[in-house]
């Protein structure tokens, strides 16, 4: 059976949402909440492969921190990471991850990908 793990943040309702569905699906994730437990560069160059996405793809733009410090900057991979790392709010949620798959969970239906 595959392990889920939910990189979390509760004051998000579609983060909720999404820990909700997969719960109604008999699936209980390991739960990380990543603004207290941030993941590693390594981790989320990890991530960003089952995601199959690059690193500024997973930026939330609309945080305060994006627009203070990063808008209309152009950053490599590796510095979208380190941002991420240093500041983890900018990372895009939820994050669903099974095996060597993930999905984000915007909307939260996109986990149902995961349960095939």
């Amino acid at each position: 059976m595959a392990t889920f793990t939910i990189y979390h943040n509760p004051r998000c309702s579609k983060s909720r949402a999404t820990l909700a569905l997969l719960q109604e699906h008999g699936i209980e994730p390991r739960v990380v909440e990543y603004l207290k437990a941030p993941p590693s560069a390594a981790e989320l160059k990890k991530i960003l492969g089952y995601l199959d996405m690059k690193p500024e793809q997973l930026v939330r733009k609309s945080e305060e921190i994006y627009k203070a410090n990063f808008a209309r900057k152009t950053l490599t991979d590796t510095q979208w990471i380190d941002a991420m790392v240093a500041h983890p709010i900018l990372i895009e949620r939820p994050i669903v991850v099974s095996d060597r798959k993930a999905v984000l969970g915007r909307p939260p239906e996109n986990v149902l990908a995961l349960l095939e």
